[in-house]
């Protein structure tokens, strides 16, 4: 159960990522999924590729607060968020 919470958490910030790019997002959600993903990355302590992606994904969510990002940033690590949120659903 707890790995699909979090599979839906990862497929909804992809889904962000792939929209954020050239709108003005609200800034309580990009810091609230920042933060989250950050946890998630502390939880899987770094040792598989899954919680390098959450890292990363954190960063650049907590980066898009302070000014934009490259939208092909957003469009790759999107693209990996709801691959994972989809793979924990299976």
């Amino acid at each position: 159960m707890l790995v699909k919470v979090l599979g839906l958490i990862d497929f909804i910030g992809g889904v962000i990522f792939l929209f954020v790019t050239g709108t003005k997002f609200p800034l309580l959600i990009l810091l609230v999924f920042g933060v989250i993903l950050l946890i998630k990355a502390g939880i899987g302590l770094l040792k598989d590729f899954a919680s390098w992606i959450d890292l990363i994904a954190g960063a650049i969510f907590i980066l898009l607060i302070f000014f934009p990002v490259y939208w092909v940033f957003c469009l790759i690590v999107g693209i990996l968020l709801i691959q994972k949120g989809i793979v924990s659903f299976l």
